[in-house]
């Protein structure tokens, strides 16, 4: 009944932009009553959403959810996403809009849709269309995003990870680090795994090829959150330094103003806290031992007068050196005799040499820096200048503490910092925190009590020049993956498809 008004109405979509206009109305209208019409229907509202026209093309979008109804969902998910594409504003939030609410009438059908256009459309679409996952998914209500759905979007993602640029990398780790059932342990390791594959732990590395360096960075950068006392960050470790540390001085990066040598320190550094049982622990922890001792010089040679036979003084680079002692201090309390029983007496004597120098150096920097900032307070404190000589007053206190415990006899590994570039717990948070976190095979210890860490000036300073060369690199400097498809990761195939509704 009514078949043949229907059709008048469907074929109204040829018709001048009146007819089009009441088309784009009724066609979704009636919808529901002419099941045998469904694909004239849906077929001759695309043809609307395309009009040139764009008061059509926006009425037509709006009512494309009416036609969301058992299994025409999933396409109407899929032409939706399709038309996420569009460059007019009001057009692409209707799009949204669109999305949005059918995503609330099945959640599962119009994900099928979304993945469909990720893994095969045109660029354009996939790029707006992860974009859509990664900024939509977060405001759902947990009664569409369900325990089913998460495991779908896992799944489907895990597809899309076979073959992705950096940035939609970062952005699928974004989506699914903000599913609830990851945020489990369990859940937490099954990320970790899949950035380890992303990182590609098993390939030899190669410090002058920047595509493999950015990508161990990036995907680094992505699983050092994920990292607990309960979930290891051993593999990452074990490749830092196995592969990397050995050619820190060969690495390469296209980012512009970035230490690509200190970035590195700081991830393994972040993640040496977190490292469960090491196979070769003694081999790794020797690979950490000798890139420390390049960066803690010995002192200069002194002539016969007492006068430097040197025309300067070493350069002291406090940077590099907190992030491999804090390493080395995290690493060492796996294997506490490593200074004194896996090394010849000459070595240790050596290194002991070496600290106290480096130590010396310190104290004249450290008195510098209390100087400069002494009464500074407020805004003071927040010129460039001063922000800088905060950092480094934290990371010369760092490596101070540091030193201390290494100067025990035994070395003792007792002491906990917080590394300069992260933010300061509270007190009794941060001390629990930090015992808690630190020693991940043994039980949680109580801070060791002792002289503030303001106190310990245990050296005489000698005279001479020492480098502030402490570095204003922002942690927070992100990058380093090509954004382009086709460029960095492999690059993803042209998949120009047109229009495949």
């Amino acid at each position: 009944q009514h078949k043949d008004a229907y059709q008048v109405i469907l074929d109204g979509v040829k018709g001048g932009a009146k007819e089009k206009r009441l088309a784009a109305q009724f066609i979704p209208k009636f919808f529901k009553h002419f099941p045998d019409l469904a694909d004239s229907a849906i077929n001759a509202q695309l043809d609307l959403c395309e009009d040139e026209d764009v008061s059509i093309r926006r009425q037509a979008i709006k009512e494309l959810p009416q036609f969301a109804t058992g299994d025409n969902l999933p396409r109407v998910a899929d032409i939706l996403t399709q038309l996420l594409q569009s460059d007019d504003s009001a057009e692409f939030n209707l799009v949204n809009n669109a999305l949005l609410s059918i995503f609330k009438m099945d959640a599962k059908g119009t994900l099928g849709g979304l993945f469909s256009q990720i893994l095969q459309g045109e660029d354009i679409v996939r790029e707006r269309a992860i974009k859509f996952l990664s900024t939509k998914l977060k405001t759902l209500p947990e009664e569409v995003m369900t325990k089913e759905v998460e495991e779908f979007i896992l799944t489907e993602s895990k597809k899309v990870l076979e073959d992705v640029t950096g940035e939609e990398f970062v952005l699928f780790m974004k989506i699914l680090s903000g599913l609830k059932s990851l945020q489990t342990v369990s859940g937490r390791q099954q990320l970790v795994e899949l950035v380890a594959e992303q990182a590609d732990l098993e390939q030899t590395f190669n410090p002058s090829d920047t595509d493999c360096v950015d990508r161990l960075l990036q995907c680094t950068r992505q699983a050092v959150p994920l990292f607990s006392k309960n979930v290891h960050s051993t593999k990452f470790v074990t490749y830092f330094c196995e592969h990397v540390l050995p050619n820190l001085s060969s690495l390469t990066t296209l980012v512009e103003g970035l230490d690509i040598q200190l970035e590195v320190l700081k991830l393994l550094a972040e993640m040496s806290s977190f490292c469960g049982d090491m196979e070769k622990l003694e081999s790794n922890l020797k690979k950490l031992f000798d890139k420390l001792l390049e960066y803690v010089p010995l002192p200069p040679e002194e002539a016969e007068n007492g006068e430097n036979a040197g025309n300067e003084e070493p350069k002291l680079q406090f940077s590099y050196v907190e992030c491999l002692l804090y390493s080395f201090h995290q690493l060492g309390r796996k294997l506490p005799d490593f200074l004194t029983s896996k090394l010849n007496a000459e070595k240790l004597k050596d290194f002991k040499i070496r600290l106290q120098y480096f130590a010396r150096g310190l104290q004249v920097y450290i008195r510098q820096l209390r100087l400069a900032l002494q009464g500074k307070t407020g805004d003071a404190l927040k010129t460039d200048e001063n922000k800088i000589k905060v950092v480094a007053l934290k990371i010369t206190n760092n490596i101070n503490v540091l030193i201390k415990d290494l100067f025990h006899i035994p070395p003792s590994y007792k002491s906990t910092v917080t590394l300069s570039w992260k933010p300061v717990q509270k007190a009794d948070s941060s001390q629990k925190r930090a015992s808690e976190d630190t020693t991940s095979s043994s039980p949680p210890k109580k801070a060791s009590a002792g002289p503030k860490r303001d106190a310990r000036q245990i050296y005489n300073p000698p005279s001479g020049k020492y480098s502030s060369n402490l570095g204003s690199f922002s942690y927070e400097q992100r990058g380093g993956l090509r954004s382009g498809r086709g460029r960095g990761w492999g690059g993803r195939g042209n998949r120009s498809r047109g229009r495949i509704y």
